[in-house]
């Protein structure tokens, strides 16, 4: 039986990098909102020799949508990942459309994907340094744990007062406490899950968030590799974690931001003065 790839944000810079880097070793299905992105980025990836590709639209909020998405899977093979990049940055919505996709939408993908999970099947969840540059521990941690409970959105609203950078940086840091917390249902299956946080990444989504030069300027200045950091890199890492290289790490995350967490008390002092 041949082993599925579901991408969702198959269409976006960091999807199409990760489609590129895991094509050729099984089925690729590809996940989005938007079908005329998705079948651009059929033909592209086809182009590059990756014939095996699959797509279906999909709102992450929707959970017949998801549903949907986990039926195609079932039906093309074994699913080997599930890779979630699909989110919203704090530039792209209010902030409670931003906890609804980020936060809500992983409950959803994980909570459908986990039924078809297997042995050596792997799901990986696209979080952000941003999740870091929260405490780990505050009112909100186990709210963010339990994407699925009632209420949840409403009751982040009231914790960010309706602002979407702290919505987006707590849904980021719920992706990762959610990654966490499902080590054990996911083992229990002989399958793991984990998430990876990227830092400034040169894609379009990347590119929108860091359209302010003067604050780019400061946190490529405090960014230990002084550089951008690559779709590629990302799919490279994503491409180990899913492999049987990486078959003993579970819930945990990997930061794949260039150092800027490890540096992060720089880049606040910088930023301060900056304001």
């Amino acid at each position: 039986m041949t082993n599925v790839y579901v991408i969702t944000g198959g269409s976006g810079g960091m999807g199409k990098a990760i489609a590129e880097a895991v094509g050729n070793k099984g089925t690729l299905l590809l996940a989005d909102v938007n079908e005329e992105r998705l079948a651009q980025t059929k033909e592209e990836l086809e182009g590059k020799g990756i014939t095996d590709v699959h797509y279906q639209t999909v709102d992450i909020t929707d959970r017949v949508n998801v549903r949907a998405l986990a039926e195609k899977a079932a039906s093309l093979g074994s699913l080997k990942s599930v890779i979630h990049t699909a989110g919203l940055s704090p530039t792209m919505a209010t902030s409670k459309r931003i906890t609804e996709v980020n936060l809500v939408g992983t409950g959803i993908v994980l909570d459908e994907f986990i039924k078809l999970a297997e042995p050596g099947t792997v799901a990986v969840c696209i979080s952000s340094m941003s999740g870091h540059f929260v405490p780990k521990e505050g009112p909100y941690t186990e709210v963010l744990k339990t994407p699925l409970a009632e209420n949840v959105v409403e009751t982040m609203e009231q914790m960010t007062k309706g602002d979407s950078g702290a919505a987006y940086s707590l849904s980021k840091l719920g992706v990762i406490l959610i990654a966490e917390d499902q080590a054990w249902a996911w083992g229990q299956k002989g399958a793991r899950i984990v998430s990876l946080s990227p830092g400034t990444i040169n894609t379009p989504m990347g590119r929108k968030e860091s359209s302010e030069q003067a604050q780019m300027k400061v946190m490529l200045d405090n960014t230990p590799l002084k550089r951008e950091g690559e779709a590629k890199e990302i799919a490279t890492a994503v491409d180990f974690l899913i492999s049987d290289a990486a078959s003993y790490i579970t819930g945990t995350d990997l930061r794949v931001d260039g150092g800027t967490t490890a540096n992060m008390a720089k880049l606040r002092a910088a930023q301060g003065k900056q304001q």
